[in-house]
């Protein structure tokens, strides 16, 4: 029998489920295989193995939808040869990508100077406090932060309830600010 005999009777046994003909296709193929992959020079050795191995791996698990055993070994190399491709066209994009990300010059925005920033941040919270329904919690919310003389102890006696109440409202609040503020940030950026 000649070697294409010998590959075309090993695919037949491979095919009906024989483990040792798929050893001896990879045994008999392999060196082909691995030159073809090696002429694409720019895969590095462990990439070339990749390729090597995800070529057998595709290869035999199509093994049954192959219609002709004679073709087994053009088969393979065209899916070796489309691996290969495939790895490098997805090395080329990845640091295309990665070009693309990486900004050497940064834009840079002026920062705020600190009196301007502080005031646009009291604005904000204003805006969010006048936002909140009437009730105890606004008029908590205004004592605390709008007038600002208060301690949480004062405010709770002039409001007559007890210091853990005013506590609870405050952190509530602050609660409600983290949340809005950050939808707020969302939204601007990706507007």
């Amino acid at each position: 029998m000649a070697e294409t005999d010998d590959v075309t009777d090993a695919v037949r046994r491979a095919t009906q489920g024989e483990s040792s003909a798929f050893s001896e296709l990879y045994r008999r193929t392999r060196p082909l295989v691995a030159r073809l992959v090696a002429a694409f020079g720019t895969l590095d050795p462990d990439e070339a193995e990749d390729v090597l191995q995800e070529s057998y791996v595709r290869a035999f698990r199509g093994l049954p939808q192959l219609k002709s055993p004679g073709a087994f070994t053009p088969w393979l190399l065209t899916i070796a040869r489309n691996r290969a491709r495939t790895r490098l066209e997805r090395r080329s994009l990845l640091q295309r990508m990665e070009e693309e990300w990486v900004d050497p010059t940064p834009e840079t925005v002026p920062a705020l100077p600190p009196t301007l920033q502080v005031e646009r941040d009291i604005e904000v919270v204003r805006q969010l406090i006048a936002e909140l329904p009437d009730g105890e919690e606004k008029k908590t919310v205004q004592l605390f932060y709008i007038e600002g003389q208060l301690s949480a102890r004062e405010i709770a006696d002039q409001l007559g309830v007890g210091k853990s109440t005013v506590t609870m409202r405050l952190e509530r609040f602050r609660g409600r600010i983290k949340r809005e503020l950050l939808q707020r940030v969302l939204a601007g950026r990706w507007d």
